[in-house]
């Protein structure tokens, strides 16, 4: 069911994208209006995604119909028949087009409609969409999605080293989106047994980047700039009273230890942002603090 959610959240988002792209469909972007379909007999019902678009803008409306399926559902024509049916009572006088598509891990096996009355609607299969067509959409939303399609030849950890990089650089300083992305990729992950892939690349690529930043370097330079220049004044000013050769071995120490002061504070900065992102024991390896000093910073946070 989560993922399920997951799926339409991104397929909302991906309107577009989908119509134009995987479903073929001529489609002027901006005319995409989302409907509310909610449907009530005995029970509640709501469709997947109902949107009035145009395939040009001379053209009448039409009605586009999409349900995400993650599971093989033998009555899924049922369920299909009785959307139409519900939609073409609401909006009667306009064309309805009518999609499933299916994120599942299982080989398709689902129907695609009902013989006896000539019904019928397509299925598209995520697994034999070449994983490249949303790749080269380039959004984090086409990225993630893109897990669920077909990698051809391609090396699945090359993928998912790709994908988890732009997410990062599309996201840029968002790191609550960037963290959301993640989490519908790790999740969407499963139906293709790529879980472990996505963690794996994931942890490897968050031990990279955080040593790698240039703002974690920055900091650090400056850390060892402030301290060297901390010390020289201390140096000076306290070499007029003990002779200027011990001064500047006082100038010296202090400033040695002013840079490890700004140096263990920019550990302890960077170890803060990584709470609750990292488990608190690889945090203390990572910045060199003990587990009692990540518990301390946690319970600032």
């Amino acid at each position: 069911g989560q993922k399920d959610i997951i799926s339409k959240t991104l397929i909302e988002q991906l309107a577009a994208c989908l119509v134009t792209q995987l479903l073929k469909l001529s489609v002027v972007p901006d005319t995409i209006e989302w409907l509310s379909p909610e449907y009530q007999r005995v029970e509640d019902r709501r469709a997947d995604m109902v949107v009035r678009m145009q395939a040009s803008a001379t053209d009448k409306p039409c009605l586009l119909h999409l349900e995400i399926q993650n599971t093989n559902d033998a009555d899924m024509p049922l369920r299909m028949l009785r959307y139409y049916t519900d939609i073409r009572f609401r909006w009667q006088n306009e064309p309805l087009k009518q999609y499933v598509i299916y994120t599942g891990k299982a080989k398709l096996s689902m129907a695609s409609g009902i013989d006896e009355i000539a019904y019928g609607y397509e299925i598209i299969d995520m697994r034999t969409i070449d994983c490249a067509l949303l790749l080269s959409e380039d959004t984090p939303d086409a990225l993630v999605l893109a897990i669920l399609c077909d990698f051809k030849a391609r090396n699945a950890e090359d993928i998912v080293s790709y994908i988890l990089k732009r997410l990062h650089q599309l996201t840029g300083d968002d790191s609550h989106a960037f963290r959301r992305y993640v989490h519908m990729l790790e999740l969407l992950s499963e139906n293709r047994d790529l879980q472990h892939i996505v963690k794996e690349t994931e942890q490897m690529l968050t031990e990279f980047n955080v040593e790698q930043l240039p703002s974690f370097q920055i900091a650090m330079q400056r850390g060892e700039q402030r301290g060297l220049q901390r010390g020289e004044q201390l140096g000076l000013q306290r070499g007029e009273k003990l002779g200027l050769q011990r001064g500047e071995q006082l100038g010296l120490q202090r400033g040695i230890q002013q840079a490890q002061a700004e140096e263990r504070h920019n550990r302890m900065k960077f170890a803060t942002q990584l709470i609750g992102e990292l488990p608190d024991q690889r945090i203390a390896d990572m910045f060199e603090l003990s587990l009692s000093e990540v518990f301390a910073l946690r319970d600032r946070t």
